[in-house]
């Protein structure tokens, strides 16, 4: 490298924005991923045995996948190829496989070919890679926000390793913001900064696991008190408050997708409901409402919990859950997360029975596999042509003309219970009115 060389990247090094200056450059300076990274652990052996084999990286942003991937690539020594999945194409990657071929026929170099957002490669641009990848002609590293499952064909998972990166916890991203304070190579400790811990805090509870938000974040706050004319870091001191941290990232950026997301929370808040949690119901429903959630699928899994888990113990619940359906789709957001709380809080506190729900799904389980039943001749539409003479109606019994309004007689043919009321809420008086009813159904055995 000439002195001219040196001095177009160390140009475009000082460009880079804090995130990218602050990566850890080995195992030691790499934060959190301890179940995995941890000493002993599978990936840190692989590592350091230099015996890495194909692994996809999944986890939500700045959780350090990317840099992981980099360490890997200052350490191994194989060839390291890297790309991006959203910019390259099929003809791109066969041209790296037929170089990573004729390494390892050549030299006997092994290659290790990582691609960046692996999600973005469609079921056919992932097939390319099959081949090279189980014969091992390449290590395929693949880093991905969207759920592996999901995103990556079968094939290829079952020939990688599955490493779920977790958000970083907020003291490693104070530890984080700590370092690029005093960093006086990559950082800014050229300047005198106090930190405070309010700060940090606010910081790294901000950022909410993701460490590029934060460090962006810390940029943002320093720059933002240096003079205007300044183009180089000066020896200045400045502090940097919870207020001016507050100010430097705004709001809080959520993790919420249509993939685990979306069905995560909602099963959380429903799952809240069912247990009778209030408190754990609204933090789910704010959780997806702040998320940017449609607010009608919410105000549609509130009217199938009502009918589901709450059922007949409370009957309003399916009233007030239809009511804020009809609320939402009537007002919108703001507002329609007021009637859909209500209803969230209503259907957590209503005592529960899934009792109407099982004996709709026994019903039609029966329906669908045994043997089909005919209608009862009694209790048959008699209004039809000719409809009396084949039978219909006869000895039907009417039931508002007994006293009690209760008459015996079968009304399916044969004797089979489907609802199975609990002593519980409203539901307790069903209970009690239809064994009364059932008795005087089976004291006539015979179909009336």
């Amino acid at each position: 490298m000439d002195l001219f060389e040196r001095q177009r990247q160390e140009n475009l090094a000082a460009a880079a924005p804090l995130p990218v200056r602050m990566r850890p450059r080995n195992l030691d300076e790499f934060l959190g991923q301890e179940h995995f990274l941890g000493e002993g652990k599978l990936l840190r052996r692989m590592l350091l045995s230099d015996r890495l084999a194909s692994a996809i990286f999944y986890g939500p942003p700045g959780s350090g996948k990317t840099t992981l991937a980099r360490i890997i690539a200052s350490a191994t020594k194989a060839a390291f190829q890297q790309v991006n999945a959203a910019i390259v194409g099929v003809k791109d990657i066969r041209t790296i496989l037929a170089q990573a071929r004729s390494r390892l026929a050549d030299d006997r170099q092994k290659t290790v070919l990582f691609v960046d957002e692996l999600h973005r490669f469609n079921r056919s641009q992932q097939d390319v890679l099959l081949d090279d990848v189980e014969n091992g002609i390449v290590t395929l590293l693949g880093a991905t926000t969207e759920n592996p499952f999901f995103a990556v064909n079968s094939p290829l998972m079952s020939r990688s390793q599955i490493f779920q990166f977790k958000p970083l916890a907020d003291h490693h991203i104070v530890q984080l913001l700590r370092s690029a304070v005093a960093d006086e190579q990559r950082g800014f400790g050229q300047l005198k900064i106090e930190l405070t811990d309010e700060a940090a805090q606010h910081l790294a509870t901000a950022a909410d696991g993701d460490c590029r938000r934060a460090l962006t974040a810390l940029e943002v706050a320093v720059r933002s008190q240096l003079p205007a004319d300044s183009e180089k870091l000066t020896d200045q001191r400045m502090t940097i408050d919870l207020s001016v941290a507050a100010d430097s990232i705004q709001r809080k950026t959520l993790a919420y997708d249509s993939g685990d997301n979306h069905y995560d929370c909602a099963s959380a808040l429903i799952k809240s409901i069912r247990g009778s949690d209030p408190d754990a119901a609204v933090y789910w429903l704010a959780r997806m409402l702040e998320s940017g959630e449609d607010p009608r699928f919410i105000a549609r899994r509130l009217v199938i919990c009502a009918a589901e888990d709450i059922g007949n113990a409370s009957p309003q619940g399916l009233i007030l859950a239809q009511a804020a359906a009809d609320a939402t789709a009537f007002i919108g957001l703001p507002e329609c997360q007021l009637p859909l709380s209500q209803a969230a809080i209503f259907l957590a506190c209503a005592p529960k029975s899934n009792a109407s729900a099982l004996a709709i799904w026994d019903a039609c389980k029966d329906v669908r596999e045994g043997k089909t039943i005919p209608v009862p001749p009694h209790i048959a539409d008699a209004h039809y042509k000719g409809a009396q003479r084949l039978g219909a109606g006869t000895d039907y019994k009417y039931a508002h003309d007994a006293p009690d309004g209760l008459v015996a007689g079968q009304n399916m043919g044969i004797d089979k219970t489907y609802y199975n009321p609990t002593d519980r809420g409203f539901e307790a008086k069903l209970a009690e009115y239809l064994l009364k009813a059932r008795q005087i159904h089976a004291s006539d055995n015979k179909i009336s």
